[in-house]
């Protein structure tokens, strides 16, 4: 079968555009793909030894929850957003999970309570093997189990979305020696549920949604303002 060729047979075709897309995402999510960069089907195919309508179907998906950008007669991309993209993504991240930490604080039950206790304490071995891209999931299911809390479907689309954009802002931008924060904060955001400390949650919750926008929007800002100094050094020192 040649790589141009789009008939795979349904079971084997499914599992092999699974294997695609967990592999393009976990190079997403571990910072393999750097912002504006061009994922072409063929050079696709070629390295998954697979056709160019199995990377097609796994481009589209990616595409449609947010992970690429897909544009008209040029192809898929990795996303490049703007300082204002960022900013607006958190911006919604903390009205939605602030809003919801009130709706729920002092109201979970013992079950839900120990299923964030759990998470939370997958996420800490997580961090202590030094997987980052691991990491990283589980610091966004958090967020998610949490909103699930508020038992509302439109919510969890919403959340989805938002979520998948800042765990690629902070794969794009964010090193992974600064990820270590996550557990214990998740851990101390669960005990103030617990107590039904609703104003020290918001609080906890929206600095750290605010300590992780500075650290992208710092590192998208630099990423998108060349240092021609260092680009002309040479240059400059010739002419001394």
């Amino acid at each position: 079968m040649s790589a141009d060729d789009d008939s795979t047979p349904g079971s084997a075709g499914q599992q092999i555009e699974a294997r695609v897309y967990a592999a393009i995402s976990q190079a997403l999510l571990s910072g393999k793909l750097r912002p504006g960069m061009p994922l072409r089907e063929r050079n696709l195919a070629q390295a998954f030894d697979c056709t160019r309508g199995a990377v097609r179907k796994v481009l589209a998906r990616l595409g449609f929850e947010g992970k690429l950008v897909l544009e008209p007669n040029r192809g898929a991309f990795v996303p490049q957003p703007s300082l204002e993209d960022i900013r607006q993504t958190y911006r919604a991240r903390r009205v939605l999970e602030t809003g919801v930490i009130a709706s729920i604080c002092g109201r979970l039950g013992d079950a839900q309570l120990a299923a964030l206790d759990a998470h939370v304490a997958t996420e800490a071995r997580s961090h202590a093997d030094g997987t980052h891209e691991r990491s990283i999931q589980l610091a966004g299911e958090f967020h998610l189990k949490l909103i699930g809390m508020a038992d509302s479907a439109e919510l969890d689309a919403f959340a989805r979305a938002l979520v998948a954009k800042t765990e690629l802002y902070k794969a794009l931008y964010d090193p992974a020696e600064f990820m270590h924060c996550a557990p214990t904060e998740h851990a101390q955001l669960v005990g103030q549920l617990r107590d039904g400390k609703t104003d020290a949650a918001i609080a906890l919750a929206t600095a750290h949604l605010d300590e992780l926008e500075t650290r992208v929007l710092t590192r998208a800002a630099a990423a998108e303002t060349p240092d021609f100094r260092a680009i002309f050094a040479e240059a400059f020192a010739g002419g001394a």
